[in-house]
């Protein structure tokens, strides 16, 4: 069985084709993306509308030539998969409605894909991940941690009240005076830094598995606001500092979530995955714990649209599962948690 699967929640336009076989195991065929970058770039953030002209725009262009890629033909397929929520609403419905389009015009099944069930089934798509497992969805977008138990049955246990852990170092990178997106630019500034010249407050660190970094951020503008001119020593301890503060937050709630959930499995996903530090220390707490840790490929740890075709072949796998008309009737959800899913009967 072979699925296209398109991707357009936020920034990133992307396509892939996957084959599955009977015991659904699957091999990625082909797979483009496209990453908005240079559109957003003078406004420092995602622009929705912005977004949703780029999605408009590409979609055409990667389609084809993922199939070219992937040498086959359009009738060749036999299902589309597409992200409809959660995300940003304009992108959800191009993708949507180019997804619902192709489909009628092939004659076969739409299938209207969660965004976070794919993050969460990823690992399983790459590693092969026993089920149950714990997972720390950490992007611009979502910070939660998630107990994947089976496929199609997740229950969230943490999430943040506030900004998701990507989204504060790209505002705290802002305030650094750092171009978008600038995550990664900071990541890269605070190697020059001293992690430990500002003290930081670590927001609800010790109060249950959820997140705050609102309080931090502002701590981290306080700071830079003692300075009439930044230097760039300053500029590097600052960031350095901010860094150290988040992952020393993350490392001590996964700790703690691992302990509340008896969970010897841990996955990290998202765009934040791609933060060395947090990797190194997550490989470290890991081996010392003696928990099985998994990082996906970050290329498929940020958004992408093969985790959306691996969870788009799993509901097309459903038992339960109505393929046709009640698929086409889905309508674009910008919100749309993972708790109203329903358990897929393999």
């Amino acid at each position: 069985m072979k699925i296209l699967a398109l991707e357009s929640s936020c920034d990133e336009t992307a396509t892939a084709i996957l084959e599955f076989d009977e015991q659904h195991n699957a091999t990625v065929l082909a797979e483009c993306v496209y990453t908005q970058a240079k559109e957003h770039f003078d406004y420092g953030g995602v622009v929705p509308e912005i977004a949703s002209r780029a999605h408009l725009e590409k979609f055409d262009q990667l389609i084809a030539k993922t199939v070219k890629d992937a040498n086959i033909q359009y009738s060749d397929l036999d299902a589309i998969a597409a992200t409809t929520g959660p995300g940003l609403l304009g992108g959800l419905l191009i993708g949507t409605m180019y997804g619902k389009s192709l489909a009628l015009s092939l004659d076969i099944p739409f299938i209207p894909v969660n965004h976070l069930e794919g993050h969460a089934l990823t690992a399983n798509l790459t590693n092969k991940v026993e089920f149950p497992y714990l997972l720390l969805l950490a992007s611009g977008g979502h910070c939660q941690f998630i107990e994947v138990k089976d496929f199609g049955e997740y229950e969230i246990i943490g999430g943040t009240i506030d900004d998701a852990v990507g989204e504060a170092f790209d505002k705290v990178a802002k305030m650094l005076k750092l171009t978008f997106p600038g995550g990664p630019k900071l990541e890269k500034l605070a190697l020059g830094g001293n992690p430990n010249a500002y003290k930081f407050p670590e927001p609800l660190k010790h109060k249950g598995l959820d997140f705050s970094f609102s309080g931090l951020k502002t701590s981290v503008r306080t700071e830079i606001l003692k300075h009439e001119e930044l230097t760039e020593q300053h500029r590097k301890d600052i960031a350095a500092s901010f860094q150290q503060t988040v992952v020393n937050l993350v490392i001590h709630k996964v700790k703690k979530a691992l302990k509340e959930t008896n969970m010897k499995r841990f996955v990290l996903a998202g765009g934040v995955a791609a933060n060395t530090m947090l990797r190194a220390e997550l490989e470290t707490f890991c081996k010392k714990n003696n928990t099985e840790l998994t990082l996906p490929a970050i290329k498929w740890a940020t958004d992408n649209a093969v985790m959306i075709g691996y969870a788009g072949g799993i509901r097309y796998f459903d038992k339960s599962c109505n393929k046709e008309s009640e698929n086409l009737e889905a309508k674009p959800t910008p919100r749309w948690p993972l708790a109203n899913l329903k358990k897929v009967e393999l």
